[in-house]
Parts: C-alpha cells; structure tokens; sequence
C-alpha cells in the first residue's frame, strides 16, 4: 500500500512503486497528445484526476488496475493518489524555486554584464588619457632636453664671444695709440703728442659711455664712504675739513652703480699754534710779572 511521510527537513517523500509512476507518466504523454478518434480508455485502466493548485490545472492519470492489485480498496487507492498528488505538488513547488532561482541568476548575470562593460568601458577611457598624459610628458621631456642643450650652447657662446662688442669699441682707441706713438717717433713736438692723448682719452671715455661706464670727480666735494676710499688725511687750509683735497684715482659707476669707489686724501683742519716758552718770559718782564715756578 502506498503512503507518505515527511523527512527531517520538511519535505514530503511518497512511498510509490515505479510501475504507478511509469504509468502516470505515460498517462500524461497521451494527455498531453489530442486522442484520435478510435481511441478510448483501455480496459483494466484507472484514472486518477492529481490537482495542481499552483497552475490551475487537475491532470488525469490512468493507472492499471492490476497496480493495485484485485483486493485494492478504493481509500487505498485515493491513499496512493493522495501521496502522487502530494509528491506532484512538491516537484512543482521545486520547479517553481528553481525558475525563480534562474530568474534570478539571469537577472544577477544580466547586472554583472553591464557592470563589465561599463568597467571596460571606463578603463578604455582611463587607458587612452594615460596615453596622452604619457605622450605629452615624453613631448615636454624632450623639449626641456633640447632647451638645456640650447641654453648651455648659448651660454658657451656669451662667454666666449660676450665682450665683442665692448673690444670692438675699444679697437678705435688702440689705433689712436698707434698713431701717437707713431708721431712720437717722427717729431719731438710734444705739444701734438698731449692733445693725441687727450683725444684718446675722450675716445676712451665715449666707449665707457656705450656700456653704461661713467667717470665721477670727488676733488673738493664732502667725503662720502660709499663713493670714496680715503688714503690719508693731510692739513688744508684751502678745503675745508672733511672734503677731498686731492684724487689719486678716479671712480666709476656701471649703469648708475659703483663699479669702483675713488682714491681720495681727505682735508683736515690745521693745528693751533701754541705760544713758546722765550715769547712768555719777555711778555712776563715787559708787564712787570714774575711767571709761576721762577721764585
């Protein structure tokens, strides 16, 4: 007799011999098949109708007679169909969690896919900017590269060809030199000689003047230490004291700052006189006075 019973785990097991089952199966394959015309229900065949709540359908299945046997009652048997309605039911219910749980993979797998190809999508675009960030920073390095090499060749450059112009201004005054010491040696007029020099010297001082070099006189000016550098003091009466009585040598300013400060004697004011010992003894005898430490 079949019967039915429920495991630890709450799920229904029906004790059903493999004929009754093998028959229900093929009761539901010719169910599921339009009956021709000739066809009928077999002699011997029990039809059991099963219920599925779930669907809304109530399946027939035709189970031989002889299954049950000829002393089979029919509680006994309503007891089998009972269990096949119950292990029927169950199957469905674990059908319907597994296209649930398929649905659900279908859905995760569906999220997973786009999730990708967004993914892969940002790294193409996060591959390509490091591309050109890579390309631009190779461009600057090779830029600052070619800047170093121009600038140390430029450097070269000014340090070996930098006073050109500065000699060049210069190479008038050599040849005016020439020509005075040429003269010098043909003639003994010296006064040709000075005004030659002196020509010279404001050529000299007209080359300064291009490259911002200038000249500046302390004579009979106040000492000043950030223009001057004094060598000595001597005593004047002509200057008064504390100014340059005499420049030993003349200084310089580039472009409104001292190249070279100037060499100066800085005037003093002179000593008192103080009166002699014999000019104090006739002066004391003429007044009739005795000076202090003769008694």
């Amino acid at each position: 007799m079949a019967g039915s019973n429920r495991d630890e785990k709450g799920s229904i097991q029906a004790d059903i011999s493999q004929d009754v089952i093998d028959a229900a199966l093929k009761s539901v394959e010719r169910h599921a098949q339009p009956p021709s015309e000739d066809e009928g229900l077999s002699e011997g065949m029990r039809t059991l109708e099963v219920d599925m709540p779930e669907g809304g359908l109530t399946l027939e299945v035709d189970v031989p007679a002889s299954v049950f046997g000829e002393a089979v009652s029919e509680a006994e048997a309503e007891s089998g169909a009972s269990a096949l309605r119950a292990a029927l039911h169950e199957s469905h219910r674990e059908l319907s969690e597994m296209r649930q749980q398929l649905e659900q993979a279908r859905r995760e797998l569906e999220e997973a896919r786009a999730q990708l190809e967004f993914s892969q999508s940002k790294s193409r675009e996060t591959m390509e900017r490091l591309k050109e960030s890579h390309e631009r920073a190779l461009r600057a390095t090779a830029d600052l590269e070619n800047y170093k090499k121009r600038a140390q060749k430029e450097k070269e450059e000014v340090q070996k060809f930098g006073s050109e112009r500065l000699l060049k201004d210069f190479l008038p005054v050599i040849d005016n030199l020439d020509r005075a010491m040429e003269a010098a040696q043909k003639s003994a007029d010296f006064e040709s000689l000075r005004t030659g020099v002196e020509m010279t010297r404001k050529l000299f001082e007209s080359a300064f003047g291009k490259h911002g070099v200038k000249g500046f006189s302390a004579v009979g000016l106040p000492f000043d230490p950030r223009l001057h550098e004094a060598m000595q003091q001597v005593e004047s009466a002509e200057v008064p004291a504390g100014h340059v009585v005499y420049e030993a040598v003349r200084g310089y300013t580039l472009n409104e700052r001292l190249m070279r400060p100037a060499l100066v004697v800085v005037a003093r004011a002179p000593a008192t006189p103080q009166p002699s010992t014999e000019a104090t003894s006739s002066s004391a005898e003429q007044t009739g006075t005795t000076p202090k430490g003769s008694e």
